[in-house]
């Protein structure tokens, strides 16, 4: 869908922003809550499932009830794969600075066009064998590799968490793709409140430990599920209808550019020299496979 006169309304690009920069934000967010993360996933997806479902009933938007069973599953497993993608980006935040877990989260776009000839036949052209390779570059500059001392476990474990993040959430992707024909808003809910319940299981599994509750605690955790998420993704999604596509992809960097900065200012973690140009590597092969993945699908 595009803007009937083939403009952005600024209602939608002001939405749209707004929904960037509060993703932007959520890896500081995350540094403050002392919850596990799988704790912090459940509670993330069940909050902004529920405030995604009470926005689509205030707004009459379609049932959830009204889709196909087989749908539903696919959505809901779906939903879990979504549920340990934010398992892994969180403890990413833990083992290493926010602005390279964000960094290696936004390794997916070049994921799925590394993938993309395995799973839709398409052709890895020289281009897209460009991105990726710089994109890895990127990836060794930001790691610290390349300024001659040895690379801290920690750091190592929280580049490894992020990379896993993005292996999954590229796998999120895949399977939206090819599901298709779903409104967005029971689509949304669904995944959502899958992510969250899929913890469930896994928090027992692992003894049940949840951590220590203070009214800080509790109210950063409301708004890590119904700022970060629900009204994020409410924004998100009533935003894209009035907007081009190509103003999409270019403003999605909003977030992770962003969190670097919110992360400097905040938390106040530094990029080196190297790690600046890293990003501009990584960020910006993932603009171009973005683009290359939205070409060919």
């Amino acid at each position: 869908m595009t803007p009937e006169n083939g403009r952005n309304r600024p209602g939608s690009l002001l939405m749209f922003i707004s929904a960037m920069l509060i993703f932007g934000t959520i890896g500081v967010f995350r540094r403050s809550i002392p919850l596990p993360s799988a704790f912090l996933a459940c509670a993330r997806g069940i909050l902004g499932g529920l405030f995604v479902l009470a926005y689509a009933l205030i707004r009459k938007k379609p049932a959830v009830t009204a889709l196909p069973r087989r749908d539903v599953i696919r959505l809901a497993v779906t939903g879990a794969v979504i549920g340990v993608n934010w398992i892994l980006l969180f403890e990413a935040y833990n083992y290493t600075t926010v602005a390279v877990a964000t960094l290696c989260y936004y390794m997916q776009p070049v994921i799925v066009l590394l993938v993309s000839p395995l799973v839709f036949r398409e052709r890895l052209t020289p281009g897209k064998m460009i991105c990726a390779g710089l994109a890895v570059i990127g990836m060794v500059l930001i790691s610290g590799v390349t300024g001659g001392e040895d690379l801290p476990e920690t750091n190592l474990r929280g580049i490894l968490l992020g990379l896993g993040a993005a292996a999954c959430y590229s796998v999120v992707v895949i399977m939206n793709k090819k599901t298709v024909g779903i409104d967005t808003y029971p689509k949304t809910v669904i995944q959502l409140l899958a992510a969250g319940l899929a913890m469930v299981p896994y928090i027992l599994l692992t003894g049940g430990e949840i951590g220590t509750f203070t009214p800080k605690t509790a109210g950063l955790l409301l708004v890590i599920g119904l700022v970060h998420t629900g009204l994020a993704y409410v924004l998100y999604f009533g935003s894209i209808g009035g907007l081009k596509v190509q103003s999409i992809a270019l403003l999605s960097y909003i977030d992770p550019v962003s969190a670097l900065l919110f992360s400097a200012w905040l938390l106040g973690e530094k990029l080196s020299l190297a790690g600046i140009a890293g990003a501009l590597l990584i960020i910006g092969s993932a603009a171009v496979s973005e683009r290359l993945n939205n070409k060919n699908s």
